[in-house]
């Protein structure tokens, strides 16, 4: 299984970065985890858009999804338009995002799955659990399983022992980390801190991590050094372009 990140960055892309997106490979089937701001030309950079297999979005805040949009006229709007990729999606998720072309124009370039977090997912090779995790909208945390290997996903949550059961003896955990060590009162239910992140993929007994979704300037070697701080396994940042091979 190998990991491409498209983009990392939280909120909005900084500059040469792009917000949430990451390319799963396994035995020739691509899988694309979400579709956040800028991430389609980094997408475009490794594969191009038919030869994506399918997608899969956390949840509908357009760091996240704003991306499938373009993706989509890509598949559609060309002469030679491939068959429709599926795209899982929580129920309403997408609404928005859909609903910036004219009704029905990209119709042929998807088909929807809609399920409820907490559902069993068959996404070609992968094996998929999928959770409900805390966020101001409802977002799905998924594990993939394929070929003896486990990657964890949180999109954004607040700490939960979900994450940690989602994560649990996981060969790579992709964890949400927007802030460094405290995360505002404000938002201490909805998102979470690199030490937060080191602290779960702790307890879950997680072999490697990777922070995802910091906020635009934040320093990377000090989110790692926060997550550190709780978790003794290796640490990386999310990227564009970076490259993990689930191993």
């Amino acid at each position: 299984m190998r990991l491409t990140v498209l983009g990392g960055c939280g909120v909005w892309p900084e500059a040469g970065q792009a917000c949430s997106g990451f390319l799963v490979e396994e035995a020739g089937f691509r899988l694309l985890l979400d579709l956040g701001y800028a991430t389609l030309p980094r997408l475009l950079a490794h594969v191009t858009a038919d030869q994506v297999d399918a997608v899969f979005i956390s949840h509908g805040h357009p760091d996240h999804c704003a991306d499938l949009n373009p993706f989509l006229r890509a598949r559609a709007l060309r002469d030679d338009p491939p068959p429709p990729v599926p795209v899982y999606a929580l129920p309403g998720a997408l609404d928005a995002v859909l609903a910036l072309d004219r009704p029905g124009m990209l119709d042929a370039a998807y088909v929807p799955h809609e399920f409820t977090a907490g559902d069993a997912l068959d996404i070609g090779p992968f094996r998929a659990e999928t959770r409900l995790l805390p966020h101001w909208v409802p977002n799905a945390g998924i594990r993939l399983d394929a070929g003896g290997r486990v990657l964890a996903y949180t999109g954004d949550t607040g700490p939960s022992p979900d994450v940690v059961a989602l994560a649990r003896d996981a060969d790579l955990l992709v964890a949400e980390a927007t802030y460094l060590r405290e995360v505002p009162e404000d938002s201490r239910d909805h998102q979470s801190s690199a030490r937060q992140a080191g602290r779960q993929a702790e307890a879950a007994g997680t072999r490697r991590l990777l922070l995802t979704h910091l906020r635009p300037g934040t320093d990377h070697a000090a989110a790692r050094a926060a997550a550190a701080e709780e978790y003794a396994g290796e640490i990386a940042v999310a990227t564009a372009d970076l490259v993990v091979d689930v191993a």
